[in-house]
């Protein structure tokens, strides 16, 4: 049986507004989405039932049965396979690891109809260029004109719940990214991504304050932020040296810290 390799790149909210909360408890979103070129892998081939193994630097605490979206992912596409799920990523770090592992798997099997079933990031996930991600995360625009950036990402090693984040923030109805541009370079990029916002970054620090030191960690960085319900931060630097030597320092001074420096395509997959 032929086995079969995926990639399934980190997922960076380059900008979270939350403008609403839904009477169902679901909260409203206008996000801008990017992904980098570091991911998880899978390797799969069909199989007489269900089997998943994870290893990786990340595979502690990863469930290697039905609990994981990757096994559900395969099922709901109507699939028995064998699994290999090689964890890169940290999870609960707000860069959508298990989101993307489950859409490596739809996108193989040409099944994304499932993806909202699975949860609100896997949809997002299933793209192949930066997307604006608006309501609960099913209405997705494509941003073609984003410009390559160069990201540092920093995770501090906490696994926050989404869950939690969602019910500590204060304020739930807030202005939307507004009008999307045509970005002619990346400091006019820049220089509108500077007036975004992740609003669910107070909140986020005020269970995890580590994350304020993550922030601090990156503040030499034109635009530092943490993404999605964290506690991932990135910061995006002019060019690659410059973002190189930022990891360099920061992972020097936070050996305990994930640190990784990423580049992010305007279009079209990473790897």
């Amino acid at each position: 049986m032929a086995t079969n390799e995926a990639f399934a790149p980190a997922k960076v909210n380059l900008a979270l507004h939350v403008t609403g909360q839904r009477d169902d408890g679901y909260h409203l979103l206008d996000s801008l989405v990017v992904f980098a070129d570091v991911g998880d892998r899978l390797w799969f081939e069909q199989a007489p039932a269900m089997s998943l193994e994870v290893t990786g630097p990340f595979a502690d605490g990863v469930p290697d049965d039905a609990r994981n979206l990757v096994w559900r992912a395969a099922e709901l596409a109507g699939q028995r396979l064998t699994i290999r799920l090689e964890k890169y990523l940290p999870h609960g770090a707000g860069i959508g690891g298990g989101s993307s592992d489950a859409a490596a798997i739809l996108r193989a099997f040409e099944a994304p109809e499932h993806a909202a079933k699975l949860g609100a990031d896997v949809p997002v996930c299933l793209a192949d260029a930066p997307q604006r991600m608006q309501g609960v995360g099913e209405r997705l625009t494509p941003v073609p004109t984003i410009p390559e950036c160069h990201l540092v990402l920093v995770n501090p090693g906490v696994n926050m719940a989404t869950p939690a984040v969602f019910s500590a923030l204060e304020y739930k109805e807030n202005p939307g990214l507004g009008n999307i541009v045509n970005w002619g370079s990346q400091p006019e990029f820049v220089g509108w991504l500077q007036n975004q916002r992740n609003d669910l970054e107070t909140a986020a620090i005020g269970i995890a304050p580590v994350i304020a030191d993550v922030l601090n960690a990156l503040s030499d960085a034109p635009v530092a932020r943490m993404s999605g319900s964290g506690a991932a931060c990135f910061g995006l630097y002019p060019d690659r040296l410059t973002a190189e030597l930022a990891a360099r320092r920061i992972a020097s001074e936070n050996p305990a810290w994930w640190v990784q420096c990423v580049r992010t395509a305007g279009a079209g997959r990473t790897n």
